[in-house]
Order: C-alpha cells, then sequence, then structure tokens
C-alpha cells in the first residue's frame, strides 16, 4: 500500500479508496463539538484556513454526523489493529457510548488522559486542562508495544550499583527496580513527567498555526504503541499532517484523509520541508482539477486554492481586508501585488473599482482578480488603468489558472 493523501469526505475515501481490513492503526482527532468558529493564522507564509467546529441540531447531531465514519473506520481496521480518538469534555461521554456500539464495550482498552499545561481560569469552576483519548482494538488479539519512560519520582531510586547504576527495591517482591530502565506508562500522559508531551505553545517549532495541533511525542507514543515498522496508520482527519509526519518517521506507511484543501496542500507542504519524504515516495488525490471541482469549495476554501494555485500568501484577515485576499511577491514587474479572489461569475466592474481603491491604499502598483468571468466592462476598465500607467490589474479565469499558471503571471 502507498503513502496517500486524499482530499474530500472521509467517509466517501474510506468506503470508495480503501481496502477493507488493510489498516493497522486508525488515530483521529476529529472537530470537536465546541460551537466554535476557528480562524487560523498559519504560521508558515501566513496561510489561513477558516472551518466551523459548529453542529446544527446539538450532540445527537453531531454523533449522527460521526457514527457512520466511524463504522468505515471499523471496517477498513484488521483485526488485529487498534483505533485511537481524541477529543475533550464537549462531547467525550457521548462518543464513549457510540464507539463501545461499534466496536464491543469488550474492546475497550483504555481512557487516555492526556494532561497538559494550559486551559483558562474561570472565577467558579476548576481549569479545564486535559483531553480524553480513547483506545480500542478490533479484537482480543491486537499489537501493543511497551514503551518505558522515566520515573515520576527518581528520587526514589537511592540506591547504587558498583557500575553507577541507580535502582530502588520493591517491597512486594524485593526486586530491584533500575532508573535506566524506566517504568511503564500508564492512562495519564501529563507534561509534569515528561515535558515533550506539552501542548505546542506559539514559539515551538513544530507550531503551524493551526488550532487544534497535537505535539508530535503524544503521536509517537501512541505509533509505537499500537504498530510496527511496515504497518500502516491512517488519520481520516489529518489536519496538518503530525501522524503523517510521524508515521513516515517511524517507518510505516500512512494514509491522510482531510475535506480542505489547504489543509491537504499544508500537510504536503510540512512533508517536503521535513525531510520526511520526498515527492516521489507519496501520492495525492482530491485536490481540484477542474473549474467544476472549484465551484463546489467552500468560499473561504476557495480562496485560499486559488491563493495557493498562484503560489502567493493569503491575507492574515478574513474578513475587513480592504479587498485584498492573497500578496504575490514572484511577479514579472519584481514588486508585491494584491490578489482578490471572486467564487462568481460575470465579476463586474464595481470590482475592479473596489480593487482599484484597495491596492491604492496599500500603495501597490499591481494587482489580479480572479473569476470564473468577467464582464466587459471589467476588461475595459483594467484596459484603461493600463493605458494611463499608473495601475495595472489583470483579470485570470479559473479554467486560465488551471490550464496555465506561469504564463498568466507575465
Amino acid at each position: 500500500m502507498e503513502n496517500w493523501l486524499y482530499c474530500g469526505d472521509n467517509i466517501e475515501v474510506l468506503e470508495k479508496e480503501i481496502e477493507k481490513e488493510s489498516v493497522d492503526l486508525i488515530y483521529i482527532d476529529p472537530p470537536f463539538f465546541s460551537n466554535r468558529h476557528y480562524e487560523v493564522i498559519w504560521h508558515d507564509e501566513a496561510e489561513i484556513r477558516s472551518f466551523e467546529d459548529h453542529w446544527k441540531g446539538g450532540i445527537e447531531h453531531f454523533i449522527a454526523w460521526m457514527r457512520p465514519r466511524i463504522e468505515a473506520m471499523f471496517k477498513v481496521l484488521k483485526p488485529t489493529g487498534s483505533f485511537y480518538l481524541h477529543c475533550d469534555w464537549h462531547a467525550n461521554a457521548h462518543l464513549r457510548i457510540m464507539l463501545d456500539e461499534i466496536f464491543g464495550a469488550n474492546n475497550f482498552r483504555n481512557e487516555i488522559i492526556w494532561h497538559y499545561d494550559i486551559g483558562t481560569a474561570p472565577k467558579k469552576d476548576l481549569k479545564r486542562k486535559h483531553d480524553t483519548i480513547f483506545r480500542y482494538s478490533k479484537s482480543n488479539n491486537y499489537v501493543y508495544n511497551e514503551q518505558r519512560i522515566s520515573p515520576l519520582n527518581p528520587a526514589r531510586y537511592n540506591k547504587k550499583e558498583p557500575n553507577g547504576r541507580k535502582y530502588f527495591i520493591r517491597g512486594d517482591s524485593g526486586k530491584k527496580c533500575y532508573l535506566d530502565e524506566g517504568v511503564s506508562p500508564d492512562d495519564v500522559w501529563t507534561f509534569v513527567r515528561e515535558k515533550s508531551l506539552r501542548t505546542l505553545n506559539s514559539m515551538a517549532k513544530e507550531r503551524l498555526g493551526y488550532p487544534t495541533q497535537k505535539p508530535e511525542a503524544l503521536l509517537e507514543r501512541i505509533i509505537k504503541a499500537s504498530s510496527n515498522e511496515g504497518d500502516v496508520v491512517l488519520d481520516t482527519f489529518c489536519g496538518c499532517g503530525t501522524a503523517m509526519v510521524v508515521a513516515h518517521q517511524l517507518k510505516r506507511k500512512w494514509l491522510g484523509i482531510d475535506i480542505s484543501p489547504t489543509a491537504i496542500e499544508l500537510v504536503e507542504k510540512r512533508l517536503r520541508k521535513s525531510g520526511a519524504v520526498k515527492d516521489e515516495h507519496y501520492k495525492t488525490t482530491g485536490l481540484p482539477t477542474t473549474e467544476n471541482d472549484s465551484r463546489k469549495l467552500k468560499p473561504f476554501e476557495f480562496q485560499n486554492w486559488v491563493v495557493a494555485k498562484m503560489g502567493a500568501s493569503v491575507s492574515r484577515k478574513k474578513s475587513g481586508d480592504k479587498g485584498i485576499d492573497g500578496h504575490l511577491t514572484d511577479t514579472p514587474w519584481h514588486e508585491r501585488a494584491g490578489i482578490q479572489v471572486k467564487q462568481s461569475d460575470k465579476v463586474g466592474v464595481g470590482v475592479v473599482y473596489n480593487f482599484e481603491t484597495a491596492l491604492r491604499k496599500r500603495k501597490y502598483r499591481q494587482g489580479y482578480i480572479v473569476g470564473f468571468s468577467f464582464t466587459r466592462g471589467a476588461h475595459e476598465e483594467v484596459a484603461e488603468l493600463k493605458n494611463e500607467g499608473e495601475l495595472e490589474i489583470k483579470l485570470i479565469t479559473v479554467q486560465e489558472l488551471l490550464e496555465k499558471r506561469k504564463t498568466l503571471l507575465k
């Protein structure tokens, strides 16, 4: 099985693209039922992604949306496989009941508590500073590799061998326990014991700006515990691709699915930048390749996709950006240029007028407007601007963008 990135609805990809009982380990970190709207400024090249974690109809609607997806994951999991679901207090109780029904309560293995170092301080409640990770197997015959970690209280190892090895004597068995052998982890994974399990702060080297990005150390613990080299790891909400990067570093094969083209392109960039894989070592499918594909994208996904296709950076503001959706530095003019994206046909002269104003306020002398088609008035206005010589705007259709990106920027 190849390493694959799929852009699309995970339930469709699972049913059409992935063979039954072909995956060894599934880890998912789905959108939490938090009724929040995230606007994300990517740390890398100021890319932006907006997505809604709001499920109309309440928790029942959220669970109804999740259930068929989990059922489809269950089908592609090998009988010896394991499944991890990462969630928080908003929906963990409801998800646990659903998982028991799908996997069977007898195949529940652990409720892992990931205790982290951030959290708000409410006036009348305790701080919420942990997530829940449910671990299930598909049968009683499953992979589990014990990992040893540093003891929480190394001072307990107060005796020394002649060679310097520290140990203590267990009172129940009289057995020597050595410090350098470590201890078996329990089901509470805390940054107090292991600093690498901290959440990613704004200065973390790994951080990409993704709001629910998890540290690589967390995924390393999971992947090592429940898979072996050469096994297949699947993440059906792959987001910024942490599971993919770690799986590859640990010599596992991997499959990643996300409905967002922006997310998939970010994963590709992260894989290349990290050195985890070279281009020929994985394949991507499902990204928009036709005008009709692009029409189906959500507005901000469409905007991000267009700006990425032009090799530009997305504006840092989702709204209130004064008509500038993206910024391009690699231009024939050797100057910064603005980009405006319209997911519509017959883009008119009014859009051109407004874009002119936005460019002048930014002191840009060049810009691009991308849409499905343009009116005669729009073409006449940009021609007049070019003749005046103060401002140049180019009109680019989505079809042209798909066919010949390089020549359009000349």
